[in-house]
């Protein structure tokens, strides 16, 4: 699997089953979307910052992306999705709403993309999520997780490779995301300093054994 990072809670997963496109997002965040195909759109919440799926463009096996924005399980040219539901703040969903969690299963991984999780997740949430090798995860606070309850949570899910989204950069719109904490704080409640790539391929036999922290560069 080859994964690369587009800004806020963005990715591309690419695998040889096909492609997946992450919370796609509109100019409200500050920055262009790029020119994006994808065989699978998945939508975290209705947010102009995660829900721009028209913007998404079709690949050669499909005509148009299979848009996921609710909870669920789904079968599409042999990738597996699931859906949880959570919510975007601690309260059930009464400051922010709801929020999807889909883990992907592709190339015999099981990628999991938390969209703007707003807090810690019970035991019956977790089972439902199962097995993680990847883990993406909003630390920048908000409307989502912050550094803190990010650990808490990337600890109770135990993946292989966490990779930190959803964080304050200079270009994001600073009106909107003013109050978002930036990477270096999440990283400095995990006291890691890791390297920064600009693609992550990543396959079965090289995991790390221990939870290892991935950052990706925007592209």
């Amino acid at each position: 699997m080859i994964i690369t990072y587009y800004g806020h809670s963005c990715f591309k997963l690419r695998s040889t089953e096909g492609t997946v496109a992450t919370d796609p997002f509109s100019d409200f965040v500050g920055f262009e979307f790029p020119n994006l195909t994808a065989d699978i759109v998945t939508v975290s919440h209705d947010n102009p910052a995660h829900n721009n799926y028209s913007a998404v463009g079709s690949t050669s096996r499909r005509k148009r992306p299979f848009i996921i924005d609710f909870p669920g399980e789904y079968e599409v040219g042999g990738i597996s999705v699931f859906g949880v539901r959570t919510y975007c703040d601690g309260e059930q969903g009464a400051q922010h709403g709801e929020n999807h969690v889909f883990t992907f299963l592709m190339d015999d991984l099981r990628a999991c993309h938390l969209g703007s999780l707003g807090h810690e997740l019970t035991d019956k949430q977790i089972a439902e999520i199962g097995l993680v090798d990847i883990l993406f995860a909003p630390v920048g606070g908000v409307r989502g997780l912050d550094a803190k309850t990010a650990v808490k949570v990337a600890r109770s899910l135990e993946p292989n490779i966490l990779i930190p989204m959803q964080y304050k950069t200079p270009e994001h719109n600073q009106d909107v995301f003013a109050d978002f904490a930036t990477l270096e704080e999440f990283l400095k409640e995990y006291e890691a300093e890791p390297d920064t790539l600009d693609k992550l391929n990543v396959s079965r036999s090289n995991l790390p054994e221990e939870m290892e922290i991935v950052v990706l560069e925007r592209n």
